[in-house]
């Protein structure tokens, strides 16, 4: 089963949308943190929604379960530690959380895209979040836009 990941910083609300409506995705989950900030532009929790339904015909839906703590992204962001530190906490977060469990493959049955602010998935929690579940459940075929 496909399941895509996509950041939207540096991308045009243009380019952005043409991603997701080329990729056939019907549901963007939302793993961000923090998805009312005014630096967010177009892809703010409100403002996302509706152009999601109104530009590609998309559910919109928020799991904050999928995102790191406070304390974790504001160790890594504000504090400027290191890549390795916050992947080693978030990965701990997850196993605590059981994020396997409260999610299951079904739940991704509908072409589904994970949602956060960095560009590339190298330095981004979305990508982990996938990695977990595939070595969880299996049968994910990752897809970065």
């Amino acid at each position: 089963m496909e399941v895509y990941t996509i950041g939207f910083t540096e991308k045009s609300a243009q380019e952005f949308f043409e991603r997701l409506k080329k990729a056939k995705v019907r549901r963007l989950m939302d793993v961000r943190l923090r998805n009312v900030s005014q630096l967010a532009g177009f892809s703010k929790r409100d403002d996302l929604c509706y152009f999601l339904r109104e530009i590609c015909g998309m559910e919109y839906v928020h799991e904050p379960l999928l995102a790191p703590s406070a304390e974790i992204l504001d160790a890594y962001k504000k504090s400027k530690g290191s890549w390795e530190e916050y992947e080693r906490l978030f990965r701990q977060l997850m196993e605590e959380r059981e994020i396997e469990k409260y999610l299951s493959p079904a739940d991704f049955e509908t072409p589904t895209v994970l949602l956060c602010s960095e560009a590339t998935p190298e330095n981004c929690h979305r990508r982990l979040v996938l990695e977990y579940l595939q070595e969880h459940w299996g049968g994910l075929e990752i897809r970065h836009l």
